[in-house]
Formats: structure tokens, sequence, C-alpha cells
């Protein structure tokens, strides 16, 4: 299979983008594919892969033209990627596909999203790219547990599932080489989780084990449901803004009066290639 593809990240979340317009070369993205492609060492490497194709090719309802068609690092489907979709929104500007000058409508498995990306003078054009994440669901508390510990989790859905545990180190987490423990009666699809410190008011740092990737430097999604969990432990009153520190950089997230969540942070395009694939 010959392919070509562009190498992004949005806080050192990264993804390969695999262009396919009308959805005549990646047929359904096998699995096998998606994780050899991925792989540190005997692929690309890559967070996940997102198939930038247009919504009629794939037979989905969206005011966007272009879906986001995102996999995990492991082949798995994920509903929502809010580093990823900066970064898609910057390939369709960079590439002419999508005109900066107005609000960007993506299609994604957890509905339409819109983007802005708003260019400072003097900035660079992914410095600071904006996407409405939609409403948060803030559910009950479960249990999570890493290297030996256990701590109670925060359930908040943002596209995705997330279980957020506060904790007094980052390093109480552990390596995180493997899956953190969770209720699979609360999860049964699996759950990203996020263990965070608080560093001042409204500004906190996390890591996070995505599921069906594993430790990564940042999460979109994570840091949302992070933010939202933080602003419901302090009784914030809305419109409200938390700063979330990533091991890859820095994003704000903005818990606006009518619900909705506003992800902030940079996007940057960093290679391309064209690639005869023989695994």
């Amino acid at each position: 299979m010959a392919f070509a593809w562009l190498k992004g990240h949005g806080t050192e979340n990264d993804f390969v983008l695999l262009p396919d317009h009308d959805g005549t070369i990646h047929g359904d993205l096998d699995d096998s594919f998606v994780a050899a492609v991925c792989h540190r060492r005997r692929g690309i490497g890559a967070d996940g892969i997102m198939r930038v194709i247009r919504s009629a090719a794939l037979g989905r309802q969206s005011d966007g033209e272009w879906f986001m068609d995102y996999r995990n690092a492991d082949g798995s489907v994920s509903e929502m990627c809010g580093n990823g979709i900066r970064v898609f929104a910057l390939h369709l500007v960079q590439e002419g596909l999508a005109d900066a000058s107005g609000p960007i409508v993506i299609g994604t498995r957890d509905g339409d999203k819109t983007i802005t990306i708003p260019r400072a003078q003097g900035a660079a054009l992914g410095d600071a790219i904006s996407v409405d994440m939609g409403t948060p669901e803030v559910r009950g508390v479960s249990k999570v547990g890493a290297d030996g510990r256990t701590w109670e989790a925060q359930d908040v859905r943002t596209g995705n599932p997330h279980a957020i545990a506060f904790v007094e180190r980052l390093s109480d987490a552990g390596t995180l080489l493997t899956q953190p423990d969770f209720d699979h009666t609360v999860y049964p699809d699996g759950v990203n989780i996020e263990f965070v410190v608080r560093e001042a008011a409204e500004h906190v740092s996390m890591r996070v084990h995505e599921r069906g990737s594993g430790e990564t430097r940042s999460c979109g999604t994570g840091a949302c449901a992070v933010a939202v969990a933080a602003a419901v432990a302090d009784g914030a009153i809305r419109p409200t803004t938390y700063r979330v520190d990533v091991p890859g950089g820095t994003v704000h997230v903005t818990w606006r009066a009518d619900d909705h969540l506003i992800l902030t942070g940079p996007a940057e395009i960093v290679a391309r290639g064209d690639m005869e694939w023989i695994a």
C-alpha cells in the first residue's frame, strides 16, 4: 500500500494524518495497520491516526465537510480527540481545504466540533487554536489504582470517558507502563485515567493513561475533564478558566456559562512524506 502521510502534535500528543479525502485508499483502517504505523520502533510512531476524509465519503451526517476518523494507537476507535482535532484543523487550513477567517466545523464520532484559529500579530498560525468541545457530563465517583495505591476518581465524560484522581504528587501514579486499575462496571468500554495535582487557584497539572495508547504527553479531552472535576470540587462559578499543565506543555479550558467547554492550545505539523507500506 502506498500512501501520503503527515505527522503533527498538540502539546506533544502526536498523530499521523492520512489524507484520504474520498475514502478510496485506506478502506476501514485495519487495526493491525493502525497499530503498525503508530509503533514507535517499526512504524512512523504516534499516539493515534487521523484519517482526513469528507463526511459524505463516510456517510456521516455533519454540517462540516471534513470528518476526523480517529483511531487510538492500538487501532481501536475513539469518539473524540481534543489535541488531535486542533492538528486536524491546522492541516486543513495549511492545505487550503478550510478557511481560518471564520469558524471551521469538523465532524467527529462525538458530533460536530467548531474550531477557531485566531492569529495574533507576530504569532504562528497554530499557536492558539480553540475548540468548542460541547457540554460535559459529570457522573459519580469510583476507584482507580496504580503502583499499589488506590484513589477516588471523578467520572467525567467529555466525548471520551475519564476518571480523574487528585493526588499529592504526579509521581504517585508510578510509571503508568500498564493500564491502571479501574471499575469495569462503570467503564465497560475502557477509560482514560488522569492523575491531577493542584498547583494554584484555577491551575492544575496532570498525567494521563489513555485507553488504547498508554501514557501520553497530553490529552485534550482529558484536560477538559480535569478542569471540570477541579471546578466542581472548587464550587467554581461559570464562566471559569483553568490552566492545565501536561508533560508536553500547557492548555487552557474555559467552562462557559452556557455549559460549553472551550479548549485552547497549540498545534503543529512537523513532517510529511510518502510511504509504501510493506509490513
